[in-house]
């Protein structure tokens, strides 16, 4: 096991990682900007080393200071969280020629996964159903044509090294291709410096599924069920729930018997999620995350299953903690993003946070490095934490969650709570009868009537 971890990241996720970091005996260290300097997380470190100014290019992304800070402090592994270096092949390289263990994937497998074509290629190959379209990047227009007439319309150009909804433009006929095509290679070359794209068949009503694998890099892994995490707005995750209200019992296991064959066939190391989009009980892979999720808590809620002492129990060589027999799925969990945002308009809302109160009881779970009297920095994502609710079944976690999103207060900054009261009562979420458009639609209309 190690004996020191350094986390390379801030805000919840930091803090989450030092806390299992601690149930393990391992000494922590974090890094951190000068405008993280009052932290959570850097308060609870057994130690700390400021990196650099708030521009994440100058601390949070900055290898050559991370590196640094590890060998000042004798860390002998780096918990990378989600976002900023967390799917860095170069980063883990690096760590790997200065003999610091990063936890996570070899570089390869981030490189392979990291790459929305080579991905595609990969998965097919390991048996992974993949949504139909090209091969890979589509070299012009009248290739493009050409594939997309075979498929069918409408279709989605997708960046290839893509993310975030960016680099992404639906054409729905062959008049719309060519604008699409050239919207997206413009937005992808701006966003990722560069500009390749393919298509795949555009579905319509789809739902957006992920299944949870863990590997131990010698040929074993194993699924922890699927997360449903179709309620997006510009395709980002706002609500994610497991199981998914969509599947049942025969699909959940067929994906997951998949997913972790081609895990293990892959020789993978660590926590990863596979995603899918759903639609008419077919599955289609979209990409591998290749690092912890923002909503891996509904998978340990539903499961017992600590996905961070995972990672570091399979990174530090002792394999994985539970067989996948000895699975089991309990209840349903919820989780909602809680962002320090207009809930209409979903600006950013910096600022202090003057009071903070957070939700108890059985089956409730925040994660938030967030306290009364904190400051939200401008510089960075406006996540103030999350809400995790558990209960026996989709009622009755439900029925917990308006609990306790109605006990949950956070003064002084505008916040996404109001979109949650709202959505707990909604018809269509009760009655789990939502697609990954469902959410922008619904704003849509409420703005119209408003």
């Amino acid at each position: 096991m190690f004996q020191k971890i350094l986390i390379a990241n801030r805000g919840e996720i930091a803090l989450r990682v030092l806390r299992a970091a601690k149930e393990l005996g391992i000494q922590t260290v974090v890094v951190h900007s000068t405008a993280d300097a009052d932290a959570m997380h850097v308060r609870l470190a057994d130690e700390s080393v400021c990196i650099g100014p708030p521009p994440s290019r100058d601390s949070y992304l900055n290898i050559h200071q991370i590196v640094a800070a590890c060998e000042i402090t004798g860390a002998d592994a780096v918990h990378p969280g989600y976002g900023f270096l967390s799917e860095n092949a170069r980063f883990a390289d690096i760590l790997a020629a200065h003999k610091i263990t990063f936890i996570g994937p070899s570089g390869d497998h981030i490189r392979i996964m990291g790459d929305k074509i080579e991905a595609k290629r990969t998965a097919k190959r390991l048996g992974i159903p993949v949504v139909p379209g090209s091969e890979g990047a589509v070299s012009d227009d009248r290739e493009a044509y050409r594939i997309a007439t075979e498929i069918g319309f409408p279709v989605i150009v997708k960046a290839s090294a893509g993310g975030g909804g960016r680099g992404m433009k639906v054409a729905r006929s062959a008049e719309d291709l060519p604008v699409a095509l050239a919207t997206a290679r413009s937005e992808a070359g701006a966003a990722f410096g560069d500009d390749a794209v393919y298509i795949e068949k555009y579905l319509e009503k789809p739902r957006h599924i992920e299944v949870q694998i863990v590997g131990d890099g010698a040929g074993k892994a194993i699924h922890l069920g699927e997360r449903d995490c179709s309620l997006q707005r510009r395709h980002q995750k706002v609500w994610e729930e497991a199981n998914s209200p969509a599947l049942n019992a025969e699909e959940r296991s067929r994906i997951g018997e998949i997913c972790s064959k081609a895990i293990a066939d892959l020789g993978y190391s660590g926590a990863g999620t596979i995603e899918f989009l759903y639609e008419n009980g077919e599955f289609y892979f979209i990409e591998m995350n290749t690092r912890l999720q923002v909503e891996h808590p509904v998978t340990e809620a539903i499961t017992g299953i600590d996905l961070v002492h995972e990672q570091i129990r399979v990174a530090s060589g002792g394999g994985l903690s539970v067989r996948q027999d000895e699975i089991k799925f309990s209840g349903h969990a919820i989780e909602c993003r809680i962002n320090a945002e207009d809930p209409r308009t979903f600006t950013p809302s910096p600022g202090t946070i003057t009071h903070f109160h957070t939700p108890g009881g059985l089956g409730i779970r925040v994660d938030s490095g967030a306290y009364s009297g904190y400051r939200i920095p401008p510089y960075y994502d406006s996540l103030i934490g999350k809400l995790i609710v558990h209960g026996r079944n989709r009622v009755e976690c439900m029925m917990r969650l308006r609990r306790a999103l109605d006990e949950f207060v956070v003064d002084g900054v505008k916040t996404t709570l109001p979109l949650f009261r709202e959505l707990v009562g909604n018809i269509d979420i009760a009655n789990g009868d939502y697609d990954i458009h469902w959410l922008e639609k619904h704003l849509a209309e409420t703005a119209a009537t408003a």
